[in-house]
């Protein structure tokens, strides 16, 4: 689910930050509308993923399914979570339509409420644990994105994307709540890579990249954070 809020000239509470993460949100956005999102896979899980094995993914906040459709496509068996029970269904509908649900299970999970669920037949974790712009409050970092390293297997993937702060001062985004928007450090930082890899964990990419996103107004500059961390053991 790409984790964006109401468009509002006031920085958010953390109380109304953290009600944008609810079921009862999401499933009113996705239920005014047939499609939110697109229907592509996100530009930079198609570039961070090009050079991997195929396995075991979990991606995050699936939204409408398609990262785990296209990852599915690509031969792997992925677990899709939201908070969202009509985003899941939609995956699931959308899985159907692609021939593609016999690799692509669903389930519900909360990112705030604790760890994600585990693979049922894989108690070691993941190949590949997936979050795209997923935007958490900064009191819910932390707790939130190590409960999703300890989701991944030994020589396993952590893919984190995320809108980069450059957007707010560049004007391509509008202020919605402190510390929603991250740079690779803060990442980096909650899981102790602060000076690079680790006995634990490669870093193999932490970079801020730049592309173009579609608007109403035309083609927009913008920033994105990308990290993708490989566990050691």
């Amino acid at each position: 689910m790409n984790h964006h809020h109401d468009d509002r000239d006031h920085d958010l509470t953390l109380e109304e930050m953290r009600k944008a993460l609810t079921r009862e949100f999401w499933d009113e956005r996705y239920g005014g509308s047939d499609r939110v999102w697109s229907g592509r896979p996100n530009r930079r899980l198609v570039e961070q993923t090009a050079d991997l094995t195929p396995g075991h993914a979990l991606d995050v906040g699936c939204g409408e399914g398609a990262d785990a459709i296209w990852l599915a496509e690509q031969g792997w068996e992925v677990t899709a979570v939201d908070v969202s029970r009509v985003a899941l269904d939609r995956t699931a509908e959308h899985a159907i339509e692609r021939k593609v649900d016999h690799r692509v299970r669903v389930g519900e999970y909360d990112v705030l409420s604790g760890h994600p669920p585990r693979h049922p037949r894989r108690s070691h974790g993941f190949d590949l644990v997936s979050a795209h712009f997923m935007h958490v409050p900064r009191d819910d970092f932390d707790g939130v994105y190590s409960r999703l390293a300890a989701a991944v297997a030994p020589e396993g993937r952590l893919l984190v994307v995320a809108h980069h702060p450059h957007d707010v001062d560049s004007g391509a985004r509008r202020p919605h709540g402190p510390g929603l928007l991250f740079p690779p450090e803060q990442l980096l930082a909650t899981l102790g890579l602060e000076g690079g890899s680790t006995d634990t964990w490669e870093v193999e990419v932490a970079e801020v990249q730049d592309r173009e996103q579609e608007t109403e107004e035309g083609p927009m500059p913008v920033r994105d954070t990308v990290v993708r961390l490989r566990r050691k053991s």
